[in-house]
């Protein structure tokens, strides 16, 4: 089994946990999620122009390119979290422009080098999996793909081929940290979603406090925070770690208690 597949295999829900990788000290950072309770990390690969983020992470963007972080940066992050971190999903987050500038192939090895579980590329969509599925699979690293509130009963087959680790539902059609959507809609297409695939279901985007955290853990297989957490990044810097910890603890009570 996969550490993934290990992970969203326990009977609670999975608290997935997201910050841009060079945003402060990344491994001080990434160490709070984890020691507050973290399932799943996220990790984000800085872009110049990252389309599906509100502007807690277009901030955190801007702050880690400008602080001078590069592909080979975020590969160390990962490859040092590894070593600390031995049984704990980790997975890349950002656009196809780093990922495949240097060939598919080349990311692929690297990230399987560097110990990445899973790689979520927002904007290479399922109809050009050929631009980097097939290479991550060759490395065992799962391609994580996204489904929406639009994504109709005519795409989503499409979108379930060829993904792996966890389907991410993207719960409202926007960017990330703006808006929140009602459970009912929720539940709606999680229930949809899973009639038609056996792999986990977690849901981001506008989850933001343990209340709204443990309704969505309620229905779904996992919990993805990500803007609420950045924000502390950016707040508190070099002492982010402690206030990490306590929104983290409290969110993963929430949804490691939904049920």
């Amino acid at each position: 089994m996969t550490r993934l597949t290990t992970t969203f295999a326990q009977p609670r829900p999975a608290l997935v946990c997201f910050i841009t990788a060079g945003d402060g000290d990344t491994a001080a950072n990434l160490d709070a999620l984890v020691e507050a309770g973290a399932d799943v990390i996220e990790l984000g690969m800085p872009f110049t122009d990252p389309m599906a983020d509100g502007p807690a992470i277009q901030s955190a963007n801007l702050r880690s390119l400008g602080a001078g972080t590069t592909t080979a940066d975020v590969l160390r992050y990962a490859t040092d979290f590894r070593a600390r971190h031995p049984d704990v999903p980790l997975v890349l987050m950002g656009y196809a422009n780093p990922m495949v500038r240097r060939g598919p192939e080349w990311f692929a090895e690297a990230a399987a080098a560097a110990g990445v579980d899973g790689v979520i590329c927002v904007d290479i969509p399922p109809e050009e999996d050929d631009a980097l599925g097939p290479a991550l699979r060759a490395k065992g690293i799962a391609p994580i793909r996204l489904a929406t509130p639009t994504t109709d009963a005519a795409r989503l087959p499409q979108v379930l081929e060829g993904s792996e680790g966890f389907l991410y539902y993207v719960s409202v059609a926007g960017i990330t940290g703006k808006q929140q959507a009602q459970i009912a809609s929720i539940e709606e297409n999680v229930a949809r979603i899973k009639k038609s695939t056996n792999i986990p279901v977690a849901v981001g985007f506008g989850v933001r406090t343990p209340e709204q955290a443990a309704e969505i853990a309620k229905v779904a297989d996992g919990v993805v925070v990500g803007s609420a957490l950045v924000e502390i990044c950016g707040q508190y810097g070099a002492e982010a770690p402690a206030h990490l910890k306590t929104l983290t603890a409290a969110l993963a009570e929430a949804v490691h208690t939904a049920r």
